[in-house]
C-alpha cells in the first residue's frame, strides 16, 4: 500500500495521538512543522491589530482594528477632548476623530477611498451639518455608506464617535 503524508497531515495525526500516549503538551503544527499555539491572531484568519497595525495584545478588551477576509473593522473612535468644554466644537472634534480614523485605516492596510461604511454617533443631532462638512473633506472621491444617529452621551467628552469598515488594499 502506497501511503504518503504531507508534513502538515503527519503533524496533525501526530498531535491527535500524543495525548493518548501520555504526552499532554501536544501542540498544533504549522506547515513548517514547528509548534504553534492557537491565538486570536490566527484563529479563523482573524487578525487583531493595535493602533499602529501591529498584532494587538490578547488582553485588550477592545481591539482598535480587526482584519478578516480583506476587510478592516475599525472600533468606535472619539475625540477624547481634555480641554475646557467651552472650547469644544463639532468641527474640531470631527477633525480629531477623522484624523484618527484615517490613521487606523492606513495602519490596517486601507485608505480613506476604501472605507465602505461608517456609523456616526453625535451627542446632539443639531451638530449634523458641522460634522458633515468636515466628514466630506476626507472623501474627495465620494464617501462611504453612512448612518448618523444622536445618542445621549459618549465616553471621553467627545461630541462625535465614528466606527467604520474598510477594504484592505495595501498589505
Amino acid at each position: 500500500m502506497n501511503f504518503t503524508l504531507s508534513r502538515r497531515a503527519f503533524g496533525m495525526r501526530l498531535a491527535s495521538i500524543l495525548p493518548a500516549i501520555g504526552i499532554t503538551s501536544a501542540a498544533f503544527l504549522s506547515e513548517s512543522g514547528f509548534a504553534q499555539t492557537p491565538t486570536a491572531q490566527n484563529a479563523e484568519g482573524i487578525h487583531k491589530l493595535n493602533d499602529d497595525g501591529k498584532p494587538a495584545s490578547e488582553k485588550e478588551v477592545i481591539t482598535p482594528i480587526v482584519e478578516h477576509k480583506g476587510l478592516l473593522y475599525i472600533s468606535g473612535i472619539g475625540a477624547h477632548d481634555s480641554r475646557d468644554s467651552k472650547d469644544w466644537t463639532i468641527e474640531s472634534h470631527t477633525t480629531i476623530v477623522m484624523d484618527k480614523i484615517k490613521k487606523a485605516v492606513g495602519a490596517g492596510g486601507g485608505s480613506m477611498d476604501t472605507v465602505l461604511q461608517a456609523n456616526v454617533f453625535l451627542v446632539n443631532i443639531d451638530h449634523w451639518d458641522g460634522m458633515h462638512k468636515v466628514f466630506a473633506t476626507y472623501f474627495p472621491h465620494g464617501g462611504p455608506a453612512r448612518t448618523t444617529v444622536a445618542v445621549a452621551a459618549l465616553p471621553g467628552n467627545s461630541l462625535v464617535e465614528i466606527n467604520c469598515i474598510a477594504a484592505m488594499t495595501n498589505r
